[in-house]
């Protein structure tokens, strides 16, 4: 296995910030000769990087066979685009080495919780923007080098609007909302709402939510998918009927230290979200 630690030197970036891999050996024994590979960006509100939504969920794709890597992206006071900055790096990171570490370079997929959610959707929806190829001074022609192939997101933070989680649209942007506000020629946080991003080129998805989830409501997600839907790029969705906001993967492997994050119906996500990889990627290629 090439278990590594890549420091991300983005514009920006914080001295933490790094992409851990987990690539599993390549064996002429196998049949399999090139895999899947799942990125996790863990939530925290931009203000940090959570442990239960990070090597755990690795691990378990892992298992599953594909190849895994965890980001460590930079959080407060790092500001908009920094992090988007930081998984556009370890995009292209992953497909300038895909023959190598025997990654299937189209199925390249981000996984983000919470706002590492509205992290891996931003770059579903914006990796073909000006600001993003600058912030990593690429000057390349082809921007494609920094799209993913498909979204996971878990309970995402996607909407700055009436439903948001504002504490992490406060961190993303920080005391430069004005400059940038006046840089885009349009309020910031109506920028970074993503449902108003989505477009022909945004990758499928695969996402799911709770009904009573009090700390990023589930409208976020009914926001997105309907996105989605309008622009006609496959999505499947779920929404469990239980569950509090940060599941993670909602058993005992990622309960947290005040005994929540642990409901029984919902530990069906990570089948279901393989299922999804399968028949998107695996099987159709």
């Amino acid at each position: 296995m090439i278990h590594d630690s890549y420091q991300i030197k983005a514009e920006g970036s914080l001295p933490h910030a790094r992409l851990v891999t987990y690539i599993q050996d390549y064996s002429g024994e196998i049949a399999i000769a090139d895999r899947p590979l799942v990125l996790v960006c863990p939530g925290g509100g931009y203000e940090w990087t959570s442990d239960r939504e990070a090597e755990p969920l690795a691990m378990q794709f892992l298992a599953m066979g594909y190849h895994a890597a965890v980001l460590r992206y930079s959080c407060a006071p790092a500001v908009f685009p920094t992090a988007l900055a930081e998984l556009a790096w370890s995009i292209r990171l992953v497909r300038q080495n895909a023959a190598e570490w025997h990654v299937n370079p189209r199925q390249i997929i981000v996984l983000g919780c919470s706002a590492g959610g509205h992290l891996a959707a931003s770059l579903g929806v914006f990796w073909d923007r000006d600001f993003v190829a600058e912030a990593l001074a690429y000057e390349g022609g082809d921007r494609t080098i920094f799209r993913p192939d498909g979204m996971i997101l878990c309970y995402p933070v996607i909407t700055s609007g009436e439903y948001a989680h504002r504490g992490s649209f406060d961190h993303l942007l920080g005391g430069q909302e004005e400059a940038l506000s006046e840089k885009l020629g349009m309020p910031a946080r109506e920028y970074v709402s993503l449902e108003k991003q989505v477009g022909a080129g945004t990758p499928p998805a695969f996402i799911w939510h709770t009904y009573t989830d009090g700390g990023v409501p589930v409208e976020n997600s009914l926001l997105f998918v309907g996105a989605l839907r309008r622009a006609d790029v496959p999505a499947e969705f779920h929404m469990y009927p239980r569950g509090v906001h940060g599941l993670a993967l909602a058993n005992r492997l990622t309960l947290d230290r005040g005994g929540c994050a642990l409901q029984e119906e919902c530990t069906s996500w990570i089948s279901l979200a393989h299922t999804w990889i399968e028949h998107q990627y695996v099987k159709g290629s």
